[in-house]
């Protein structure tokens, strides 16, 4: 494996680690870029090359699991074990490890019955396209409608029904190119959160789902770990991990202040000049 290729590892991870967690569509633009641009190498091949993009997911949400790191220590009851004091943060205990499994439940349903369909025929830059666009209309009805003086301003104030409702929102999410936290945080806002609590919950909720599709995915896929790939693996491991966990802190701490929109009309432009270079 020469040094051009692990580059493009490196870019790759890149991507996913800039992109996982703000509402953009990490999926949409692994794809595009992937496909438009840089191409997977040949030796890995169409299957191996998406075990490739799971891979580097694991890198994100490993970098989600570090900046949260207290609150999900709080949520598997581990302070204890972690010699942990008790978390100074107001209704720190409040959110339990149930709200997060309430708001899984319905994209974990469908992702599951529809997961060979969408890896199938939803995975283009065709179907990437349309994802975005209709993504970024839902993020900019989110930021018009919602609530001047949001009541929710902290995750220990969502409810079990809200957790739901976010989770309904999530299957949207599906679709690729459509952005879980794109859906996930619009729907948060549109629900009465401010926009860093929304985000913060998308952000706690992914791990797991994330961290199950992911698992599932390598088990189906565990024959395209060969030595030849491993390298490639590893660098775009490293790669999403470092670029997430930068993106993230950063992005929490830009999201009540910018809001959705500028997400929102970034992705509609990036729609207009893909759909253009590519059709």
């Amino acid at each position: 494996m020469d040094f051009i290729e692990l580059l493009k590892a490196i870019i790759l991870g890149l991507v996913e680690g800039l992109t996982e967690f703000a509402p953009v569509s990490s999926t949409g633009h692994m794809i595009l870029v992937d496909d438009m641009w840089l191409k997977s190498p040949e030796f890995l091949g169409q299957y191996a090359a998406n075990t490739f993009k799971i891979v580097i997911q694991l890198g994100s949400i490993l970098a989600v699991v570090i900046v949260f790191k207290d609150r999900f220590i709080d949520l598997l009851g581990l302070r204890k074990i972690f010699n942990k004091k008790e978390s100074s943060q107001k209704g720190a205990n409040h959110l339990k490890l149930t709200h997060i499994i309430v708001g899984l439940i319905p994209a974990g349903v469908l992702g599951l019955l529809f997961e060979d369909y969408i890896d199938e025929h939803l995975f283009t830059t065709k179907t990437v396209l349309i994802g975005l666009f209709i993504g970024a209309i839902f993020m900019i009805v989110a930021d018009l409608f919602r609530s001047k003086n949001p009541k929710i301003e902290t995750v220990d104030q969502i409810t079990y029904k809200q957790a739901f409702s976010v989770g309904l929102i999530q299957c949207l999410s599906l679709w690729p190119g459509f952005s879980r936290s794109g859906a996930t945080i619009s729907g948060g806002v549109l629900l009465g959160m401010n926009h860093r609590t929304a985000s913060d919950f998308t952000f706690i909720m992914a791990v797991p789902i994330m961290a199950g599709a992911s698992f599932l995915s390598l088990l189906k896929n565990w024959e395209y770990f060969t030595l030849d790939a491993l390298p490639f693996f590893i660098v775009g491991f490293i790669s999403a991990f470092v670029f997430a966990l930068v993106s993230i802190r950063f992005f929490l701490k830009l999201i009540n202040k910018v809001k959705l929109i500028p997400f929102a009309v970034y992705r509609i432009i990036l729609v207009i000049v893909i759909y253009f270079l590519y059709f």
